[in-house]
This record gives C-alpha cells, structure tokens and sequence, in this order.
C-alpha cells in the first residue's frame, strides 16, 4: 500500500502549515504558498522502488519555490520528473519557462532554484530520481530543465508512457524488480537528456538500455499480432535488424525467443482464470498471437509440462485463482 498522508482531517485554517510540512518532508526543502482564502485539502500518496520515489500529488492552487535557502537544508542530489495529469502550471528555472498542461511532464533540478506555480486545483505524479544514477553533467541536465516534454511521441512519448505504467503498476513489484525498473528509468531519462542535449550515442550502454525497455514496450503492445516479426520492430524503431538482434543478445535471450515466452506466460494466466472467466483455449491462444493450434499446444506444453486444456482444467480445481492471473 501507498504511504498516504493528507490535510483532509484538519479545518482549512490549519492547513497551509501542514501542508508544508508535508510538501517538504515528502520532497525536497520547499516553500510553499497557497492561493485559496480556504485551502483546499491536500493529498499525497507514495511509495519506493529502490532509489526511485513516486508521489501522486492532489491539491488547490499553489505555489511551490526552491530557493538559496531552502536547497542548503538538503536534497540537492535529486531530479524530480512531473507528469501532469489535471490543472495548469507554470514551472520556471534556468532562465526558462515551461507552460504545463495535462498530457505533458517537465522536469526541475533540487540543485538550483526553481518556481513551480499551479493557478488551479491539480494532480500530477512525482518522480523523484538521484541525480548520481543518471550519468550525466550538471550542464547536461540544465538542457531538460525548465522545458516542457510531450507525453505523446517520440523519446519523451516513450518515457512518459513507461512512467505512467510504473507508477500504476508500483505495487505489483518484489523489491528485485522494483529496483531494476528502477534503474531502466534512470537509463531512459539519461536517454532523454542526451537526446537533448544532441549528445545522444546509440552504441552507449544507457543508450541501449534505453532503446530496449523501448522495443519490449513495443513488442508487448502487438503480441496478439501473429505478423509481428524482427524486421517489422525494427523498422518501428528506425534501426537495423542486425542492431535490434544484438540488444536482445546483450539481455541473454534473442527476439524471437523473449516474444514467444511473453505470448506463452499471457495465455498462461487467461487459461489459470477462474471458471467464471473460462474462455475456449483457441481463442486464448490466437488474441496472443498464435497462429496454429497445434504449434500452441506443443509450445504450451514444452513450456509448463501439461496442455493448454490440461491447464485450464486443473486451474478449476485449484483453490482461487492463480495469483498472477490478474
């Protein structure tokens, strides 16, 4: 569960000075000024995946502001990356000014001063990411500061949409996993700040992980396609099929190899549902991808040591649903 602390409980008169409170202990020092004669009640909901914090801010309009001051309290070592979910906002650092709106995110550095105003009541999700597990400049980072990210296309698409999912799915995790997703992120925002900054290797490491998290994104958004193959992933992600094998050789598996265990495991867990949710095997098998019958059930049973049918029957029997069938 999420740690969850709010002013809801408290009458409006004494929430702004909770409220800090709560903003700067979930955060980073800040000062704080709300802009309601009443404040509005505030919500914050966090949780950890090893050195990765992701908040889900609720509030009434409000200004948030980094100052001198408040960055030698601490907490200079962290990025924070903003995905903005409703409201307005204007966020300023660096002599730049990004103009926030739903659907875009924007990231602002603890190690300089910034001015975050929200005129209206917002939600957005926080990340909160150390600077050190980047691997990038100070001056490189000062390129993404203060500038205004799309959450629908390109690098920026890809990050935005593989930050919305971790942070939907955050909970789901085991410590090992919630690490290592950790550590993509920080490889995807390295991406992203090279990319800016025209500095962008594809052959560097972080540049690779980057570009696989990307692929396997891809991949897992058409596994019912029977169609999808290496050339045609490749050419979704403008590199070569020789490049696109040799990302996957660099993670111990190959492409063909990674989608058709991805294919087995979903048709896994439709075929370990409940009986209330029983759907016929054929079906199961072509939603993933799937062509031939028989092919699946050979590939099925290889795969877990009994048939699809075999599976779904035993599944019936079983006391509640399969726990990774949700």
């Amino acid at each position: 569960m999420p740690d969850v602390v709010s002013t809801s409980p408290l009458p409006p008169t004494d929430r702004a000075e909770y409220w800090h409170t709560l903003v700067s202990g979930t955060f980073i020092p800040l000062d704080v000024a709300l802009h309601e004669r009443e404040p509005s009640a505030g919500t914050i909901a966090s949780r950890r995946l090893g050195p990765l914090q992701i908040s889900v801010v609720e509030a009434g309009p409000q200004t948030v502001s980094r100052s001198e001051r408040r960055i030698a309290q601490g907490g200079a070592e962290y990025l924070t990356v903003t995905l903005h979910q409703r409201g307005t906002a204007r966020l300023t650092q660096d002599g730049r000014q990004a103009l926030v709106r739903p659907g875009t995110f924007t990231c602002s550095d603890a190690g300089r001063p910034y001015r975050r105003e929200q005129p209206d009541d917002f939600r957005f999700t926080a990340f909160r990411v150390p600077k050190q597990g980047l691997g990038v400049s100070e001056d490189d980072l000062r390129a993404v500061t203060g500038t205004l990210f799309s959450g629908s296309c390109g690098t920026s698409g890809l990050v935005a949409g593989y930050l919305a999912r971790l942070a939907e799915q955050a909970g789901d995790f085991d410590p090992y996993t919630g690490h290592q997703l950790a550590l993509t992120t920080a490889d995807l925002l390295a991406v992203l700040v090279r990319e800016r900054r025209g500095l962008l290797d594809p052959q560097a490491p972080e540049a690779a992980r980057g570009m696989l998290a990307r692929v396997k994104e891809y991949v897992l958004c058409h596994l019912g396609d029977p169609g999808l193959s290496p050339q045609r992933i490749a050419a979704a992600h403008h590199v070569s099929v020789r490049y696109l094998h040799k990302l996957f050789r660099s993670d111990g598996t190959t492409v063909g190899r990674w989608i058709h265990r991805e294919r087995l495991e979903r048709c896994r867990r439709e075929l370990s549902r409940p009986p209330g949710a029983t759907v016929p095997v054929s079906a199961v098998a072509q939603r993933w991808g799937f062509v031939s019958p028989s092919h699946f059930s050979r590939a099925f049973r290889t795969a877990y040591g009994m048939s699809p049918r075999q599976w779904q029957a035993d599944a019936r029997t079983r006391n509640g649903p399969d726990p990774d069938a949700a």
